[in-house]
């Protein structure tokens, strides 16, 4: 959101991304002439031989948390020391920088208030909006603004690339005629197909608060309509029997939820063991339809009715290259 507002008003700066945003041919653009990098934080290992997060290493002079959410248990084997990866990324921070944090996630406030840094701190929310037949409109003092993205998760990012706009010298309502326009990352809530009868929805959830989000975003977004989810479990946390666990009642606002896993590839892995009863107790859901062929799949989507509804597609990896979209699109 924040390169996009920036390149809308032609204001030169550097990035380093890790997704796909439309308009740009590449995600990474280094130069010795701008005055900013943009960097999307990471804070997975820095390369196979140094095992510190990569977010360690920025020092930041303006920073964004957006939340926090367990992940990568594979390198945090424990939520207490996956937290503790935050705060030290905060004493990153240069002293006398800035750090715009999201003031309704608790975990967040709770390592902000706790840190003793140097540093200006700026809290935000959501802003106040509104959906009319499926559009999200912003009320600012300008008047409604439409956006092309939803859901909670990116209005409260919105807020949050609004703030560090304005550090840029980009104010609200400059920030607001650009936003419009925005049509979000690839692979993030991305509507791939539309019709006056069905929707077909990609997103790239890949752990238990990220698939909660999507669901809830999209249920929130097109009220009435069927809500049919489709996940896939691809990363090593999704088949850890102890983290699993952390999927309960992540999909309980779909009207139809499917899971999927290739049981052969978990073969190949040979470390994991996984079935479908521990797969409905993890997530709390007795009418989960649990699938582990693609064949199955395939003929499972073909199957579903889709009338008046919302397909939406949850992955990280590829379904096992099954093309949903070709299956769907002509099905009622």
């Amino acid at each position: 959101m924040i390169l996009h507002v920036l390149d809308f008003y032609n204001v030169k700066v550097d990035y380093l991304l890790g997704a796909q945003i439309e308009g740009f041919e590449n995600m990474v653009h280094i130069t010795d002439d701008n005055e900013f990098i943009l960097i999307e934080g990471d804070e997975y290992l820095s390369s196979p031989i140094d095992n510190s997060p990569k977010f360690h290493k920025y020092n930041s002079n303006i920073a964004v948390i957006t939340g926090i959410a367990w992940d990568h248990i594979n390198v945090f084997p424990s939520f207490k020391n996956y937290i503790s990866q935050f705060e030290k990324f905060i004493e990153t921070i240069t002293d006398g920088g800035v750090l715009v944090f999201n003031e309704l996630d608790k975990l967040v406030l709770d390592l902000v208030n706790k840190s003793e840094k140097t540093i200006r701190k700026i809290g935000y929310g959501k802003p106040d909006f509104e959906i009319v037949d499926g559009v999200t409109y912003v009320k600012t003092s300008e008047g409604d603004v439409p956006l092309k993205v939803f859901g909670d998760h990116n209005l409260s990012n919105l807020s949050a690339a609004k703030q560090i706009c304005a550090l840029m010298g980009v104010f609200d309502d400059e920030f607001f005629a650009a936003i419009a326009s925005f049509k979000g990352a690839s692979k993030r809530l991305e509507t791939i197909y539309r019709d006056n009868n069905k929707i077909i929805i990609k997103d790239f959830a890949h752990s238990p608060s990220k698939l909660k989000a999507t669901i809830d975003a999209v249920k929130n977004q097109f009220s009435n309509k069927n809500i049919i989810a489709v996940y896939e479990l691809h990363t090593y946390s999704s088949f850890n029997q102890k983290f699993i666990k952390e999927y309960f009642n992540s999909m309980s606002s779909a009207d139809m939820k499917l899971i999927y896993y290739d049981d052969e590839v978990l073969k190949k892995r040979g470390e994991f063991e996984i079935n479908e009863k521990i797969i409905k107790d993890s997530f709390g859901s007795d009418d989960l339809i649990v699938i582990s062929k693609k064949s199955v799949l395939e003929e499972s989507i073909l199957k579903i009715n889709l009338h008046n509804s919302v397909l939406l597609m949850m992955s990280s990896g590829n379904f096992s290259s099954v093309d949903m979209l070709s299956l769907t699109k002509n099905n009622n």
